[in-house]
């Protein structure tokens, strides 16, 4: 039972990310630039590929490898939720955070062949590659992770 309030928490930043490509992409062209803040814009741009376009264009068998990936991975995440402590309400929130992310990519791989992205911070010359709310979600829940690994390694 523990596991369910994470479980939500993965399944509302799925929802919250599959709203907001679904947002980006009525409303924006494909490559369409928005200037919000000097260092903040909305785009709307297809990346078939992983982080930073990694391995994007290579013919689309990547896709079924990032849905594979996704899928094992959250299938250890789900496992993982099942042990956790009661009470260890950082590790569930990496979980949940993580699991939500990786579903939304994979929801976006599965129906359309291609990542929606739709955030870009710059600075000057200087651009952060484009992601979107799973991206965040994976990298906060990573980090987050992280630090509880090291809490632990230290108890």
């Amino acid at each position: 039972m523990k596991p369910f309030k994470w479980l939500a928490v993965a399944a509302a930043v799925m929802a919250f990310d599959q709203g907001t490509k679904w947002l980006a992409s009525a409303e924006l062209a494909l490559g369409e630039r928005v200037a919000v803040l000097p260092f903040f814009s909305w785009v709307l741009w297809h990346n078939d590929g992983a982080a930073f376009s990694i391995m994007s264009g290579l013919g689309g068998w990547q896709r079924w490898f990032f849905v594979a990936l996704a899928s094992g991975f959250s299938i250890f995440i789900v496992y993982e939720l099942r042990r956790l402590r009661i009470g260890d309400w950082p590790q569930g929130l990496a979980y949940g955070l993580i699991l939500g992310g990786a579903l939304g990519n994979m929801i976006d791989r599965l129906t359309n062949g291609y990542v929606v992205d739709f955030v870009l911070l710059h600075y000057g010359s200087w651009y952060f590659p484009a992601f979107n709310l799973a991206d965040a979600a994976l990298t906060c829940g990573a980090a987050l992770w992280i630090l509880c690994m090291i809490r632990d390694a230290r108890a």
